[in-house]
């Protein structure tokens, strides 16, 4: 994910995103509840692209552990000024090349993000490589080809920095993912934002 036009994007905006995410809360707060349930209190979890803890806070309370990586120095800096919650830490990490062991967490979550990184494929072999045989991915993924066009939004995003590399409909997006050792267990569309959410659940199989 060396991408450094894409990094220094996400290093601008990255003192504007918690509050820009705000009138999105109950959006997110939706996605947190399809992610929630099957949470227990004895899971270690990986984050990826946390951005600046939009899920980590609300979500790792029902965690043993919660690790919320970016690869935004900047994104980190600003989930770690918005306080303290127990288990939870964040660190700068590179989706595609996790200096973690085999098999370390029970679950991985990475939210709104595979569709802009230019590698998903190699996020996905590392999201494998490191979830425990039976682990859980949550990856909760804008999905622009299920909801109206919009161009135009998309037009100013991409003017303003923001690149998507991909734009998947459900049922790519599940064969994608079950294309990197995963079976979906569920897969729900969350209306509200840009564009819908397909919150994806998967356990690994290989």
């Amino acid at each position: 994910m060396k991408n450094e036009s894409n990094k220094k994007f996400w290093d601008r905006v990255a003192k504007l995103y918690a509050p820009l995410m705000e009138k999105d809360k109950l959006f997110y707060g939706e996605i947190c509840k399809n992610i929630r349930k099957y949470l227990n209190d004895d899971m270690d979890v990986l984050e990826l692209a946390c951005g600046s803890g939009q899920l980590s806070f609300e979500l790792s309370r029902y965690s043993k552990s919660w690790l919320g990586t970016d690869f935004s120095e900047r994104m980190i800096s600003e989930a770690r000024k918005r306080g303290n919650c127990r288990g939870l830490r964040f660190d700068v990490a590179d989706a595609t090349s996790l200096s973690f062991e085999e098999h370390k967490f029970d679950c991985v979550v990475i939210a709104n993000a595979l569709h802009i990184m230019p590698t998903p494929e190699k996020v996905m072999l590392e999201i494998n490589r490191v979830l425990k045989p039976d682990g859980v991915l949550f990856a909760p993924t804008f999905l622009w080809t299920e909801g109206k066009s919009k161009k135009f939004i998309k037009t100013l995003m991409s003017i303003a920095g923001f690149k998507m590399y991909r734009e998947w409909n459900k049922k790519q997006f599940c064969d994608f993912v079950e294309s990197y050792g995963f079976s979906a267990v569920e897969m729900k569309l969350v209306y509200g934002g840009l564009a819908p959410v397909g919150v994806m659940i998967a356990k690994k199989t290989v």
